[in-house]
């Protein structure tokens, strides 16, 4: 069993645990009780963390065979579901999700291992036939996929075990060494699943943690020459700093969003409010993918906007690690006093609040806003809380360029039962996925998911991923 009390950890570097004087305490956002510490991470620690890596790589990583990283993350996926309510616990107690949520993000976690083990075994190249060039007569041509190398991995609170799988498995899988620095405020899960990779055989120094605050720790980690790619899911405003300061590096952004949702008349309404509850309120809406802005045909808009209030209402805040609690906390009480920030300047603009809109310390209630404009913070940035906004339209044409007027552009949803209006409306939305009568939140950890414009760069997907981080390297023979 994990004890909470006893959590203390440094930096993880070639095997070895470093302390430093600097500490950061880390607390429970539903109570703000102090969970533990960590000790910071030094520019130098972040420079050794690397060099590490990169000497591990070179001397063992990339000549191990793919069977052998196979099965090291097979037995890490084994581990991790011999433990699977401790890590529930913790990332409850850590990011204050609702216990069903974690458990739900622990067996995606396992899911993503064992995708990754398989993806080690099946990473494969091609043959190239030179003979269909003049002169390439008896000459065959190999396009085979190798490691880069170190990967710079920085992953936010949202999903401290899950995001963090999401970069390190793929690298792993694909013969890579990684450097990860994750959030201070959800630290914990990362050392964990650090110890079961550790236990199942992975070679000291192939994963490194440096501990502490991004805004210290990213520049010597990202502009690090021996740094090969760098993969960074948060803020758009951080992610595009990095990839200025990374240069020519691989560069994947998974950043924010106002996902749309487009709800036609023909709908199942149930179905959609459902599914806007889910969208819209799961986690305390502090996913980049969450139903945020939701577009309502108006022939049905006031009788969606009822289902969808009754339904959030039913929603029941309270204690992360209570089985009957369906919204938790947002992760700091300065997020939950933006988040109503937001909402009192869309009221004071003309906006309605049908339901919520209230704080109650790290709590927002589950809030349904109507009557907002395109220009109001709600709509236009990405609110991170859960707040909806639900907005009318009339015409398939009209909703196409409502929501397609945003900087973002990461998932969306459409629901209709007109199968070539939903063909029609995917090929049409300016977003990396469009789900058909499915809330834009949904993700499978086996699908390619990145945005597009503000929304980032580059894909995720264990097998995405893994491409990626590998380099096609030619191999030309002369017979």
């Amino acid at each position: 069993m994990i004890q909470v009390e006893q959590l203390y950890y440094g930096s993880f570097i070639g095997g070895n645990e470093i302390k430093n004087e600097k500490e950061l305490e880390v607390q429970n956002p539903y109570n703000q009780e102090v969970l533990g510490k960590i000790s910071c991470a030094t520019a130098e620690n972040v420079r050794e963390a690397v060099e590490t890596a990169d000497m591990v790589f070179r001397e063992t990583m990339r000549q191990m065979p793919a069977y052998q990283r196979s099965e090291i993350l097979r037995k890490t996926a084994d581990l991790l579901e011999s433990r699977f309510e401790d890590f529930a616990k913790l990332l409850s107690l850590e990011a204050g999700k609702p216990i069903r949520e974690s458990r739900g993000e622990v067996t995606r976690a396992i899911q993503v291992l064992r995708f990754a083990s398989e993806g080690a075994k099946s990473m494969t190249g091609e043959q190239i036939p030179l003979d269909a060039a003049v002169g390439g007569e008896k000459q065959i041509g190999i396009a085979k996929r190798v490691p880069l190398g170190v990967i710079a991995t920085i992953t936010p609170f949202n999903f401290p075990l899950n995001l963090v799988l999401h970069k390190v498995a793929p690298a792993i899988a694909a013969g890579n060494t990684v450097v990860l620095k994750p959030a201070e405020k959800t630290p914990f899960s990362s050392v964990m699943i650090y110890k079961l990779l550790e236990e199942a055989g992975l070679p000291k120094g192939a994963f490194n943690i440096v501990m502490g605050p991004g805004q210290e720790l990213a520049d010597p980690l990202v502009t690090h020459p021996k740094v090969k790619k760098v993969t960074f899911t948060g803020s758009s405003t951080v992610g595009w700093k990095i990839k200025e300061m990374a240069k020519r590096k691989k560069v994947t952004l998974e950043l924010g969003s106002n996902a749309p949702n487009i709800i036609f008349a023909d709908a199942d309404l149930d179905q959609a409010a459902d599914a806007m509850v889910m969208g819209g309120y799961t986690y305390a809406g502090q996913a980049c993918v969450s139903a945020q802005r939701i577009y309502v045909q108006k022939e049905v808009y006031e009788a969606f906007v009822s289902k969808l209030a009754e339904k959030a209402r039913g929603l029941t805040m309270g204690d992360p690690l209570d089985e009957h609690t369906t919204l938790g906390p947002m992760i700091t009480e300065d997020a939950a006093m933006r988040a109503e920030s937001w909402i009192k300047e869309a009221a004071e603009q003309g906006a309605q609040i049908v339901t919520g809109g209230k704080r109650r310390g790290t709590f927002i209630e589950p809030t349904v806003i109507t009557n907002a404009t395109p220009d109001m913070k709600i709509v236009c940035q990405e609110v991170f809380a859960p707040i909806v906004a639900v907005l009318p339209f009339e015409t398939e044409e009209e909703v196409i360029s409502y929501a397609n007027d945003s900087d973002y552009g990461l998932h969306a949803g459409v629901f209709t039962k007109d199968i070539e209006r939903a063909f029609r409306l995917a090929d049409a939305l300016e977003t990396g996925g469009v789900w058909i009568n499915e809330v834009s939140v949904r993700r499978y950890d086996h699908i390619p998911y990145g945005g597009v414009k503000q929304s980032g760069i580059g894909k995720e997907g264990v097998k995405y991923a893994m491409e990626d981080m590998t380099d096609i390297k030619f191999i030309g023979i002369k017979l």
